[in-house]
């Protein structure tokens, strides 16, 4: 004769056999609602609607602006850190530089890369050649590496080449 715990380990390897006579058809009731409250939230977040657009917005998030400010940051660093003797206050004027000039990059990339398509390229050939060489002036060998106003100039007037070609093809 077994006894009772063997009998009792016996019986749970079997497949479905309910161990205290209601745990399997819990176990089953569990998945199946999981599984239901699982396609609830998928149909939930589905779009109902889908919309298509040249960016990854309807037009109206996109402008060289964001850049520029920037830009005008970096310049301001690089005077107020030529105006001041203080090291502390150096130093923190070269970090807002830097990361400042970072910005500037990164909102010339998303122009360059989300808002401007190959139609815009094809009608301006030196589009690339100006989104280049703005990020180069933002960055290391540029505004970052430097304290020198006239790169931070350069730098604005890249922006505003690439300002004007943007609001062309606005119209």
């Amino acid at each position: 004769m077994e006894s009772p715990a063997t009998a009792t380990v016996r019986q749970a390897d079997e497949p479905n056999f309910p161990i205290d006579g209601s745990v399997t058809l819990r176990k089953e009731k569990t998945k199946r609602l999981l599984h239901e409250g699982e396609l609830q939230m998928i149909s939930f977040l589905k779009p109902s609607t889908t919309v298509y657009a040249h960016c990854d917005l309807p037009c109206g998030v996109y402008d060289p602006a964001q850049a520029k400010i920037e830009a005008l940051s970096v310049k301001a660093c690089m005077e107020k850190y030529a105006a001041n003797t203080d090291a502390d206050f150096r130093s923190r004027s070269v970090a807002i530089k830097e990361e400042r000039s970072h910005q500037v990059k990164e909102h010339l990339w998303v122009l360059w890369t989300d808002y401007f398509k190959p139609n815009h390229f094809e009608t301006y050939p030196q589009l690339h050649t100006l989104f280049n060489d703005a990020t180069k002036l933002a960055g290391a060998a540029g505004t970052k590496g430097t304290q020198d106003v006239a790169v931070a100039d350069k730098l604005i007037a890249k922006i505003d080449e690439i300002a004007a070609i943007f609001w062309e093809t606005k119209k």
